[in-house]
C-alpha cells in the first residue's frame, strides 16, 4: 500500500532537489549520487514521530531483486533520522527504482546476513568501507524486499 499523507521534503536542499528531479522525470535524471556517476535509488517512509512522509535518496545496492538500505551518515557517531522511521515503520515503506515506486517491506540485519549485504554494499559504493572506519558504530544495514 502506498505510503500516504503529508510529504514534507528534507531540510537539506540537495536532497530535496534530487528527489524532486528523479521522481518528476521517472528516475531518469537525478539518478545518481552527485558527481561519482554511481546509482541511486528513492525510499519513502513515514517520519516516526511527525507521522508525515519522508523521501530519502541512497545508494542502489540491489541483488536477486532486494535492496540493501545502509544507514552510514558518511560515518557520523549518530544514525541518520531515516533509521528511525524504517524501525518504526518497517512495513510502511515505499522504493523507486526507475519508473515506478513499489512497496516494501524492510527488515535490519545482522550477524552473516548483514556480513554479506555489507560486502555488496562496498562493492557498489566503495566509500562505506572509509565511512565505517571512521565511526565506533556499527552501520546498520536494512535489506528492503518487494511485498
Amino acid at each position: 500500500m502506498p505510503v500516504e499523507g503529508e510529504y514534507e521534503p528534507s531540510p537539506a536542499q540537495w536532497v530535496r532537489e534530487q528527489v524532486a528531479e528523479y521522481e518528476d522525470s521517472g528516475g531518469a535524471r537525478a539518478n545518481t549520487l552527485r558527481g561519482t556517476g554511481l546509482p541511486i535509488i528513492i525510499f519513502t517512509t513515514r517520519g516516526n514521530r511527525s507521522g508525515k512522509v519522508r523521501k530519502t535518496p541512497v545508494m542502489r545496492v540491489e541483488h536477486d531483486g532486494e535492496y540493501a538500505l545502509v544507514a552510514s551518515k558518511g560515518g557520523a557517531p549518530d544514525n541518520p533520522v531515516w533509521y528511525h522511521n524504517l524501525l518504526a515503520h518497517p512495513d510502511d515503506v515505499m522504493l523507486q527504482d526507475g519508473t515506478e515506486p513499489f512497496d516494501v517491506v524492510v527488515r535490519q540485519v545482522s550477524g552473516a546476513e548483514r556480513a554479506l549485504w555489507w560486502d555488496r554494499a562496498v562493492q557498489a559504493y566503495p566509500a562505506y568501507a572509509e565511512y565505517q572506519a571512521k565511526t565506533t558504530r556499527e552501520i546498520p544495514v536494512f535489506v528492503a524486499k518487494r511485498e
